[in-house]
């Protein structure tokens, strides 16, 4: 391998994404020393691909779904192709980095697009608050997670008994200024996921609590029934 400086892009991608053989492998290690550009290039290079290293943790995936994300990606042969040749005619030339730089990009998006969606397939947030809500005797009767995306888990730990015509409401209390705000009821009085509103992202020490409320809600979107339920939020660590 030589090193010229126009080349220096495209190996630095190649070495940092594991293309390059044994031999020019430690070449380039032991270039990185001495060569500056060659060193920038790398640590440029390996930050461009971060998200392919730290993006998600491992995990044993079943064939359905890696079936799932084959269906999703378009042919690669037709992919390589296209950016082979539109690379070619953008740069008018058959320099065989162009065509290799051309290769490393098609590779690339794939195992991004890859990653994408086996990360939300896959990976499930964790809450940017919990809040523990209890009942005036110090019980503890539900857990709400609040993602800090418009979702929250609320966990019942409890069996509540709900009159027929009243349903369970959550809510929240981003600032005095705005007031409570609701999170959604929960049908048939068991755990649920809620979503859909905007509210300001949750913050520590904010209020959440659980009403009974008329079928269908409150009519004043303000909380009106007895208390269930109520905690304080705790920033996840």
């Amino acid at each position: 391998m030589k090193l010229e400086p126009n080349d220096i892009p495209a190996i630095a991608d190649e070495y940092v994404l594991g293309l390059l053989d044994e031999a020019d492998r430690a070449y380039v290690e032991a270039q990185i020393e001495r060569n500056v550009a060659l060193r920038q290039a790398v640590d440029e290079a390996r930050e461009r691909f971060l998200p392919l290293d730290t993006g998600l943790a491992p995990v044993d995936v079943s064939q359905n779904l890696w079936q799932a994300i084959s269906s999703r990606l378009p042919d690669q042969s037709k992919v390589a192709a296209r950016d082979f040749l539109n690379a070619a005619v953008a740069a008018n030339s058959n320099h065989s980095l162009n065509w290799r730089a051309a290769a490393i990009t098609a590779m690339a998006a794939s195992v991004v697009l890859a990653i994408g969606l086996t990360w939300s397939m896959t990976r499930r947030l964790d809450p940017l608050v919990v809040a523990v809500l209890m009942n005036e005797a110090g019980e503890v009767q539900a857990v709400v997670e609040d993602f800090g995306n418009d979702t929250a888990n609320v966990r019942l730990l409890t069996d509540f008994v709900v009159p027929s015509d009243k349903t369970m409401q959550v809510w929240t209390l981003p600032s005095v200024e705005m007031g409570p705000m609701s999170l959604g009821l929960l049908d048939q009085s068991r755990s649920s996921t809620l979503a859909g509103w905007s509210l300001p992202t949750p913050a520590d020490a904010q209020l959440y609590e659980i009403t009974l409320e008329k079928e269908g809600g409150s009519p004043t979107n303000r909380p009106t029934g007895p208390i269930l339920a109520k905690g304080y939020a705790k920033l996840t660590r």
